[in-house]
């Protein structure tokens, strides 16, 4: 029997246009580690746009936090960011982007107010469980461009 680990990484993020890329590559490479390879594509396009709400429609404190889950079933990604007024969705055309990019991209989303502003996340489901291999270490993202919070790999 196959035991599935749960993953998780975090960090936080000064949201402008030239860290989307860091992010998308930091991203990538938790993907990539966790044999998500083929989520890397939509999840990422789905962040950039999220990030790129941020930078756009926050007006004053532009940090904020983005989160990559995987229980093993599913994958879940969020953005969360300290501005209060929660998004709409004001087109079903993804090819606009915003919040209808996110909801082609996905399975599922959502938003959710929090007590310091809002997150709003999406998930996908992994088609058949994979089993996270321990050996290689997980990768790291640069710390001179990001305030990473502590990566979580959690073994169940």
């Amino acid at each position: 029997m196959h035991v599935q680990a749960a993953c998780r990484y975090i960090v936080e993020v000064q949201a402008s246009t030239d860290r989307i890329p860091r992010v998308r590559r930091i991203l990538t490479a938790y993907l990539r580690y966790w044999k998500l390879e083929s989520h890397v594509g939509p999840v990422c396009r789905a962040i950039d746009e999220l990030i790129g709400n941020v930078v756009r429609h926050v007006p004053d404190d532009k940090s904020c936090v983005v989160e990559l889950r995987w229980t093993g079933r599913h994958l879940i990604a969020s953005v969360a960011d300290n501005d209060h007024q929660m998004p709409r969705l004001t087109t079903s055309c993804p090819a606009r982007g915003g919040l209808a990019t996110v909801a082609a991209l996905s399975d599922s989303w959502g938003t959710c107010a929090t007590a310091t502003g809002k997150v709003i996340w999406f998930s996908r489901r992994v088609s058949r469980a994979e089993r996270v291999r321990g050996a290689a270490p997980a990768p790291t993202p640069p710390t001179h461009a990001l305030r990473p919070l502590p990566a979580v790999v959690e073994v169940g």
